[in-house]
C-alpha cells in the first residue's frame, strides 16, 4: 500500500513517463467488440506480420488499425530512433468511447433505440 496523500501518489505515478512508441485513435466509429477481433489477431506479432494480417483482413476495423500501426512505426523511427525491422506489437487494446443514441420508428407509433458505439483504439510497439 502506498503511503502519503493521494495527490502525492498520483504525482509520483504520473512522473514515470512511458517511452514506448504508440499511436491512439480516439472516437473510432467501430464497437470495441469488433475492433478486438482484429487486435487479438495482431497482439505479440512482429510489425511486418501484423501489417500483413490487417492488410488482408476484410473487417472495417482492420483499415483503421493498419493506419495506427503505420503511425506507431513512424513514431518509433522518428521520435525514438528504433529500427522498424525489430519492432513488434507489445500491447493493443480498445476502450469504450461514447455512444450515439438514435431512434428508429417502428410499427404502431413505437420507437426503438439504436446505439452507435465508438471506441478508443491504442497500439503500443516495442523493440525485440
Amino acid at each position: 500500500m502506498a503511503t502519503g496523500h493521494r495527490s502525492q501518489i498520483k504525482r509520483e505515478r504520473n512522473a514515470v513517463k512511458d517511452t514506448r512508441p504508440s499511436a491512439k485513435l480516439s472516437y473510432a466509429r467501430v464497437s470495441v467488440q469488433k475492433a478486438c477481433f482484429v487486435l487479438d489477431a495482431i497482439r505479440g506479432k512482429s510489425l511486418e506480420e501484423a501489417l500483413g494480417i490487417v492488410m488482408y483482413n476484410p473487417r472495417y476495423a482492420s483499415s483503421l488499425i493498419e493506419k495506427l500501426l503505420k503511425s506507431a512505426a513512424a513514431n518509433a523511427q522518428n521520435n525514438n530512433g528504433m529500427d522498424p525491422s525489430k519492432l513488434y506489437v507489445e500491447e493493443c487494446f480498445a476502450n469504450k468511447g461514447p455512444t450515439m443514441k438514435r431512434v428508429q420508428p417502428r410499427a404502431q407509433g413505437r420507437a426503438y433505440r439504436i446505439e452507435k458505439r465508438m471506441s478508443h483504439i491504442t497500439v503500443i510497439l516495442n523493440e525485440r
